[in-house]
Protein backbone atom coordinates (compact mmCIF):
# COMPACT_ATOMS: atom_id res chain seq x y z
CA UNK A 1 0.00 0.00 0.00
CA UNK A 2 1.28 3.45 -0.93
CA UNK A 3 0.77 6.38 1.41
CA UNK A 4 0.93 10.01 0.28
CA UNK A 5 0.80 13.24 2.27
CA UNK A 6 -1.37 15.42 0.07
CA UNK A 7 -2.33 14.76 -3.53
CA UNK A 8 0.45 16.64 -5.38
CA UNK A 9 2.73 13.64 -5.90
CA UNK A 10 3.79 12.07 -9.22
CA UNK A 11 3.45 8.56 -7.76
CA UNK A 12 -0.30 8.87 -7.22
CA UNK A 13 -2.36 6.91 -9.75
CA UNK A 14 -3.90 9.06 -12.49
CA UNK A 15 -7.36 7.57 -11.82
CA UNK A 16 -8.87 5.73 -8.88
CA UNK A 17 -11.90 4.42 -7.02
CA UNK A 18 -12.11 6.56 -3.90
CA UNK A 19 -13.72 6.71 -0.49
CA UNK A 20 -13.36 9.60 1.96
CA UNK A 21 -13.47 9.66 5.74
CA UNK A 22 -11.59 9.84 9.02
CA UNK A 23 -11.68 6.05 9.51
CA UNK A 24 -10.84 6.32 13.21
CA UNK A 25 -10.57 2.73 14.42
CA UNK A 26 -11.31 1.16 11.00
CA UNK A 27 -14.28 -0.61 12.59
CA UNK A 28 -16.58 -3.21 10.97
CA UNK A 29 -18.65 -0.56 9.23
CA UNK A 30 -15.49 0.87 7.70
CA UNK A 31 -14.35 -2.62 6.76
CA UNK A 32 -17.61 -3.30 4.92
CA UNK A 33 -17.24 -0.04 3.02
CA UNK A 34 -13.63 -0.79 2.14
CA UNK A 35 -14.60 -4.27 0.89
CA UNK A 36 -17.19 -2.69 -1.40
CA UNK A 37 -14.67 -0.10 -2.59
CA UNK A 38 -12.13 -2.78 -3.39
CA UNK A 39 -14.71 -4.80 -5.32
CA UNK A 40 -15.80 -1.78 -7.36
CA UNK A 41 -12.18 -0.83 -8.04
CA UNK A 42 -11.37 -4.31 -9.31
CA UNK A 43 -14.40 -4.33 -11.63
CA UNK A 44 -13.29 -1.01 -13.08
CA UNK A 45 -9.60 -1.89 -13.30
CA UNK A 46 -8.73 0.96 -10.94
CA UNK A 47 -6.62 1.19 -7.79
CA UNK A 48 -8.61 1.55 -4.56
CA UNK A 49 -7.90 4.79 -2.74
CA UNK A 50 -8.77 6.12 0.73
CA UNK A 51 -8.62 9.81 1.55
CA UNK A 52 -8.29 10.59 5.23
CA UNK A 53 -7.37 13.62 7.33
CA UNK A 54 -4.83 14.56 9.99
CA UNK A 55 -5.59 16.15 12.30
CA UNK A 56 -9.21 15.04 12.65
CA UNK A 57 -11.38 17.96 11.42
CA UNK A 58 -13.07 18.14 14.83
CA UNK A 59 -9.62 18.47 16.44
CA UNK A 60 -8.92 21.42 14.17
CA UNK A 61 -12.17 23.23 14.92
CA UNK A 62 -11.91 22.53 18.66
CA UNK A 63 -8.46 24.14 18.71
CA UNK A 64 -9.62 27.06 16.58
CA UNK A 65 -12.50 27.76 18.97
CA UNK A 66 -10.34 27.26 22.05
CA UNK A 67 -12.67 24.48 23.23
CA UNK A 68 -10.62 21.28 23.56
CA UNK A 69 -13.64 19.48 25.01
CA UNK A 70 -15.16 19.49 21.52
CA UNK A 71 -12.36 17.32 20.11
CA UNK A 72 -13.26 13.61 19.93
CA UNK A 73 -11.29 11.03 21.87
CA UNK A 74 -8.90 9.25 19.52
CA UNK A 75 -9.33 5.53 18.95
CA UNK A 76 -6.24 4.98 16.80
CA UNK A 77 -3.18 6.95 15.85
CA UNK A 78 -2.17 7.24 12.20
CA UNK A 79 0.17 4.21 12.28
CA UNK A 80 -2.58 1.84 13.39
CA UNK A 81 -5.13 3.34 11.00
CA UNK A 82 -2.78 2.84 8.05
CA UNK A 83 -1.97 -0.70 9.18
CA UNK A 84 -5.65 -1.64 9.23
CA UNK A 85 -6.28 0.00 5.85
CA UNK A 86 -3.45 -2.06 4.41
CA UNK A 87 -4.89 -5.25 5.94
CA UNK A 88 -8.15 -4.41 4.16
CA UNK A 89 -6.32 -4.49 0.82
CA UNK A 90 -6.36 -0.78 -0.03
CA UNK A 91 -3.89 0.23 -2.75
CA UNK A 92 -3.18 3.84 -1.81
CA UNK A 93 -4.00 6.28 0.97
CA UNK A 94 -4.02 10.06 0.69
CA UNK A 95 -3.55 11.81 4.03
CA UNK A 96 -4.64 15.44 3.79
CA UNK A 97 -3.62 17.93 6.43
CA UNK A 98 -6.82 19.51 7.71
CA UNK A 99 -5.97 23.18 8.06
CA UNK A 100 -7.52 26.61 7.45
CA UNK A 101 -7.10 26.36 3.66
CA UNK A 102 -8.83 23.00 3.44
CA UNK A 103 -11.56 24.07 5.88
CA UNK A 104 -12.31 27.11 3.68
CA UNK A 105 -12.51 25.15 0.43
CA UNK A 106 -16.06 25.17 -0.95
CA UNK A 107 -17.78 21.92 -1.80
CA UNK A 108 -17.53 22.62 -5.54
CA UNK A 109 -13.83 23.55 -5.28
CA UNK A 110 -13.15 20.40 -3.26
CA UNK A 111 -14.77 18.31 -5.99
CA UNK A 112 -12.91 20.04 -8.78
CA UNK A 113 -9.48 20.56 -7.23
CA UNK A 114 -9.17 17.41 -5.12
CA UNK A 115 -11.44 14.71 -6.52
CA UNK A 116 -11.26 15.49 -10.25
CA UNK A 117 -7.97 17.27 -10.91
CA UNK A 118 -5.99 15.92 -7.97
CA UNK A 119 -7.01 12.26 -7.92
CA UNK A 120 -8.84 11.59 -11.18
CA UNK A 121 -11.69 9.94 -9.29
CA UNK A 122 -13.85 7.67 -11.45
CA UNK A 123 -15.89 6.19 -8.62
CA UNK A 124 -16.56 7.81 -5.23
CA UNK A 125 -18.10 5.90 -2.33
CA UNK A 126 -19.30 7.78 0.77
CA UNK A 127 -21.25 7.06 3.94
CA UNK A 128 -24.87 7.99 4.50
CA UNK A 129 -23.93 10.95 6.73
CA UNK A 130 -21.14 12.31 4.52
CA UNK A 131 -20.68 16.10 4.53
CA UNK A 132 -17.84 18.11 3.01
CA UNK A 133 -16.69 21.56 1.99
CA UNK A 134 -16.71 24.87 3.86
CA UNK A 135 -19.37 24.93 6.60
CA UNK A 136 -20.15 21.29 5.64
CA UNK A 137 -22.49 22.53 2.92
CA UNK A 138 -21.70 19.65 0.54
CA UNK A 139 -23.56 16.36 0.88
CA UNK A 140 -24.31 13.22 -1.11
CA UNK A 141 -26.72 15.06 -3.44
CA UNK A 142 -24.05 17.69 -4.17
CA UNK A 143 -21.51 15.00 -4.98
CA UNK A 144 -23.94 12.94 -7.05
CA UNK A 145 -24.90 15.97 -9.17
CA UNK A 146 -21.23 16.74 -9.80
CA UNK A 147 -20.59 13.13 -10.78
CA UNK A 148 -23.41 13.19 -13.32
CA UNK A 149 -22.06 16.41 -14.81
CA UNK A 150 -18.37 15.42 -14.87
CA UNK A 151 -18.53 11.72 -15.58
CA UNK A 152 -17.67 9.93 -12.34
CA UNK A 153 -19.86 7.45 -10.48
CA UNK A 154 -21.05 8.19 -6.96
CA UNK A 155 -22.42 5.64 -4.50
CA UNK A 156 -23.62 5.83 -0.93
CA UNK A 157 -23.39 3.08 1.67
CA UNK A 158 -25.96 3.07 4.41
CA UNK A 159 -25.23 2.36 8.07
CA UNK A 160 -23.74 -0.98 9.03
CA UNK A 161 -25.39 -2.71 11.99
CA UNK A 162 -24.42 -5.54 14.33
CA UNK A 163 -27.28 -7.03 16.38
CA UNK A 164 -29.42 -4.02 15.53
CA UNK A 165 -26.82 -1.49 16.68
CA UNK A 166 -25.23 1.00 14.27
CA UNK A 167 -21.47 0.51 14.07
CA UNK A 168 -19.68 3.85 14.27
CA UNK A 169 -16.51 5.40 15.64
CA UNK A 170 -18.68 7.09 18.28
CA UNK A 171 -19.97 3.70 19.42
CA UNK A 172 -16.41 2.36 19.63
CA UNK A 173 -15.37 5.40 21.69
CA UNK A 174 -18.28 4.85 24.06
CA UNK A 175 -17.37 1.18 24.54
CA UNK A 176 -13.73 2.01 25.21
CA UNK A 177 -14.60 4.85 27.60
CA UNK A 178 -16.81 2.42 29.54
CA UNK A 179 -14.06 -0.20 29.61
CA UNK A 180 -16.29 -2.66 27.74
CA UNK A 181 -13.57 -4.33 25.72
CA UNK A 182 -15.88 -7.14 24.56
CA UNK A 183 -18.23 -4.57 23.00
CA UNK A 184 -15.26 -2.80 21.41
CA UNK A 185 -14.12 -6.11 19.94
CA UNK A 186 -17.57 -6.74 18.44
CA UNK A 187 -17.59 -3.29 16.85
CA UNK A 188 -14.01 -3.44 15.58
CA UNK A 189 -14.04 -7.07 14.49
CA UNK A 190 -10.77 -7.57 16.42
CA UNK A 191 -9.37 -6.75 19.86
CA UNK A 192 -8.60 -3.09 20.42
CA UNK A 193 -4.85 -2.60 19.99
CA UNK A 194 -2.22 0.13 20.07
CA UNK A 195 1.14 -0.20 18.35
CA UNK A 196 4.35 1.77 18.49
CA UNK A 197 8.09 1.66 19.07
CA UNK A 198 9.26 0.97 22.59
CA UNK A 199 10.94 4.10 23.96
CA UNK A 200 13.04 4.79 27.05
CA UNK A 201 11.14 5.93 30.12
CA UNK A 202 12.15 7.11 33.58
CA UNK A 203 13.10 3.52 34.59
CA UNK A 204 10.96 3.94 37.73
CA UNK A 205 9.30 0.57 37.30
CA UNK A 206 12.59 -1.27 37.80
CA UNK A 207 12.83 0.03 41.36
CA UNK A 208 9.25 -0.77 42.34
CA UNK A 209 8.23 -3.96 44.09
CA UNK A 210 10.02 -6.93 45.47
CA UNK A 211 9.42 -9.36 42.59
CA UNK A 212 12.18 -10.13 40.11
CA UNK A 213 11.19 -11.01 36.53
CA UNK A 214 13.54 -13.01 34.35
CA UNK A 215 15.52 -9.90 33.41
CA UNK A 216 15.67 -6.80 35.59
CA UNK A 217 14.05 -6.05 38.93
CA UNK A 218 10.66 -4.70 39.86
CA UNK A 219 7.86 -3.93 37.44
CA UNK A 220 9.94 -3.07 34.39
CA UNK A 221 7.75 -1.68 31.60
CA UNK A 222 7.71 -1.24 27.85
CA UNK A 223 6.77 2.37 27.13
CA UNK A 224 4.82 3.44 24.02
CA UNK A 225 3.81 7.02 23.39
CA UNK A 226 0.19 7.77 22.54
CA UNK A 227 0.67 11.07 20.75
CA UNK A 228 -2.91 12.29 21.07
CA UNK A 229 -3.92 13.84 24.40
CA UNK A 230 -7.39 12.23 24.46
CA UNK A 231 -7.17 8.45 24.08
CA UNK A 232 -10.54 6.74 23.78
CA UNK A 233 -9.49 4.11 26.33
CA UNK A 234 -7.85 4.77 29.68
CA UNK A 235 -7.01 2.77 32.77
CA UNK A 236 -5.31 -0.50 33.67
CA UNK A 237 -5.73 -3.52 31.37
CA UNK A 238 -4.84 -7.16 30.93
CA UNK A 239 -3.03 -7.19 27.59
CA UNK A 240 -1.25 -9.32 25.06
CA UNK A 241 1.96 -8.11 23.45
CA UNK A 242 3.01 -9.02 19.91
CA UNK A 243 6.41 -8.32 18.35
CA UNK A 244 8.91 -9.48 20.99
CA UNK A 245 11.12 -12.52 20.41
CA UNK A 246 8.54 -14.03 18.07
CA UNK A 247 6.25 -14.68 21.02
CA UNK A 248 2.85 -13.49 22.21
CA UNK A 249 3.29 -12.33 25.81
CA UNK A 250 0.65 -11.80 28.47
CA UNK A 251 0.92 -8.58 30.43
CA UNK A 252 -0.69 -5.78 32.38
CA UNK A 253 -0.67 -2.22 31.06
CA UNK A 254 -1.53 1.31 32.08
CA UNK A 255 -2.85 3.76 29.49
CA UNK A 256 -2.95 7.30 30.82
CA UNK A 257 -0.98 10.19 32.29
CA UNK A 258 0.62 8.49 35.35
CA UNK A 259 -0.93 10.84 37.94
CA UNK A 260 1.11 9.53 40.88
CA UNK A 261 4.56 10.04 39.36
CA UNK A 262 4.09 12.63 36.61
CA UNK A 263 0.59 13.91 35.72
CA UNK A 264 2.09 16.13 33.01
CA UNK A 265 -0.65 15.44 30.50
CA UNK A 266 1.60 13.22 28.37
CA UNK A 267 -0.20 9.97 27.53
CA UNK A 268 1.81 6.76 27.77
CA UNK A 269 1.01 3.10 27.34
CA UNK A 270 3.19 1.29 29.91
CA UNK A 271 3.25 -2.49 29.59
CA UNK A 272 4.63 -4.95 32.13
CA UNK A 273 5.05 -8.43 30.66
CA UNK A 274 4.13 -11.08 33.20
CA UNK A 275 6.89 -13.42 32.07
CA UNK A 276 9.79 -11.67 30.35
CA UNK A 277 11.74 -13.79 27.80
CA UNK A 278 15.23 -14.25 29.22
CA UNK A 279 16.75 -14.21 25.73
CA UNK A 280 15.76 -10.57 25.28
CA UNK A 281 17.88 -9.39 28.19
CA UNK A 282 17.15 -6.29 30.26
CA UNK A 283 17.15 -3.90 27.29
CA UNK A 284 15.84 -6.21 24.57
CA UNK A 285 12.59 -4.36 24.03
CA UNK A 286 13.90 -0.89 23.21
CA UNK A 287 13.29 0.27 19.66
CA UNK A 288 11.10 -2.68 18.74
CA UNK A 289 7.75 -2.13 17.06
CA UNK A 290 5.14 -3.90 19.17
CA UNK A 291 1.36 -4.24 19.09
CA UNK A 292 -0.48 -4.34 22.39
CA UNK A 293 -4.00 -5.80 22.52
CA UNK A 294 -6.11 -4.44 25.39
CA UNK A 295 -8.29 -7.43 26.27
CA UNK A 296 -9.85 -6.69 29.65
CA UNK A 297 -10.07 -3.56 31.80
CA UNK A 298 -9.00 -4.15 35.40
CA UNK A 299 -9.64 -0.70 36.86
CA UNK A 300 -9.40 3.05 36.27
CA UNK A 301 -6.17 4.97 36.62
CA UNK A 302 -5.75 6.45 40.11
CA UNK A 303 -3.51 8.79 42.08
CA UNK A 304 -1.75 7.25 45.09
CA UNK A 305 -0.25 8.83 48.19
CA UNK A 306 3.23 7.53 47.50
CA UNK A 307 5.36 4.94 45.75
CA UNK A 308 4.68 2.27 48.36
CA UNK A 309 0.94 2.48 47.75
CA UNK A 310 1.52 2.58 44.01
CA UNK A 311 3.71 -0.52 44.25
CA UNK A 312 1.01 -2.42 46.14
CA UNK A 313 -1.59 -1.44 43.52
CA UNK A 314 0.64 -2.61 40.66
CA UNK A 315 1.28 -5.91 42.44
CA UNK A 316 -2.47 -6.41 42.73
CA UNK A 317 -2.90 -5.54 39.03
CA UNK A 318 -0.34 -8.23 38.17
CA UNK A 319 -2.25 -10.79 40.25
CA UNK A 320 -5.55 -9.76 38.66
CA UNK A 321 -4.07 -10.02 35.16
CA UNK A 322 -2.73 -13.51 35.92
CA UNK A 323 -6.17 -14.49 37.18
CA UNK A 324 -7.76 -13.19 33.97
CA UNK A 325 -5.39 -15.15 31.75
CA UNK A 326 -5.74 -18.28 33.90
CA UNK A 327 -9.50 -18.06 33.41
CA UNK A 328 -9.06 -17.48 29.69
CA UNK A 329 -7.12 -20.75 29.48
CA UNK A 330 -9.79 -22.78 31.29
CA UNK A 331 -11.79 -25.34 29.24
CA UNK A 332 -14.34 -23.52 27.10
CA UNK A 333 -12.99 -20.07 27.94
CA UNK A 334 -9.92 -20.52 25.75
CA UNK A 335 -12.04 -20.96 22.62
CA UNK A 336 -14.01 -17.82 23.44
CA UNK A 337 -10.83 -15.76 23.93
CA UNK A 338 -9.33 -17.21 20.79
CA UNK A 339 -12.42 -16.10 18.85
CA UNK A 340 -12.05 -12.68 20.45
CA UNK A 341 -8.41 -12.31 19.46
CA UNK A 342 -8.58 -13.83 15.98
CA UNK A 343 -12.03 -12.76 14.77
CA UNK A 344 -12.33 -12.75 10.99
CA UNK A 345 -12.63 -9.31 9.49
CA UNK A 346 -15.58 -8.36 7.33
Amino acid sequence: MQVFRGFHHPGIASACALTIGNFDGVHRGHQAMLALLKSEAEHRGLPSCVMSFEPHPRDYFAAKLGKPELAPARIALLRDKLSELERCGIDQVIVLRFDAALAALSAQDFIQQVLVQGLGSKYVLVGDDFRFGAKRLGDYATLDAAGRAQGFDVARMMSYEVHGLRVSSSAVREALAAGDMAAATRLLGRPYAISGHVVHGAKLGRSLGESAPAAGDGFRTLNLRFTHDKPAAHGIFAVRVHGLAGQVLDGVASLGVRPTVEDAGRVLLEVHCLDWPAELGAAGGYGKLVRVELLHKLRDEARYDGLATLTAAIAQDVRDARTFFAGAQAPGAHAALRRQTTRDRI
